[in-house]
């Protein structure tokens, strides 16, 4: 079973064959569904818009908090499509990370030039 930090290594690769195959412009949602196929082409079990809930106490909340993408119920992978990241989208893979209970995220921005001035990673 492949651990995080070699699943990290085979997302952004594929992340940047995506982006380099597309360039920036288009819609995250573009984004996401081909990297969800180079994904599962690679063999990764890997989940799209992963329900996030949100346990308060003894109550649960569904609130459409949704991971964009899951490999291997390891790896957080958060993507934008912006000028630059802001604290809130720091601020939101990290809560996906701490409620999650996972240990490695990655925030990717495919609105530059070159995606890898668009990887942030996260390790809790």
């Amino acid at each position: 079973m492949l651990r995080e930090n070699e699943l990290s290594n085979i997302i952004i690769g594929k992340a940047i064959e995506v982006h380099k195959t597309l360039g920036p412009g288009l819609l995250e949602s573009a984004y996401q569904e081909c990297l969800f196929y180079e994904l599962m082409n690679a063999g990764l079990k890997v989940e799209k818009e992963k329900p996030m809930l949100i346990v308060y106490k003894e109550i649960k909340l569904d609130h459409g908090y949704r991971i964009d993408l899951l490999v291997e119920n390891l790896v957080v992978i958060e993507l934008k499509t912006v000028e630059t990241f802001t604290d809130v989208h720091i601020a939101q893979i990290l809560t996906y990370l701490k409620l999650g209970n996972y240990k490695l995220g990655l925030l990717l921005n495919f609105h530059t030039a070159v995606l890898k001035d668009g990887i942030k990673r996260f390790v809790m």
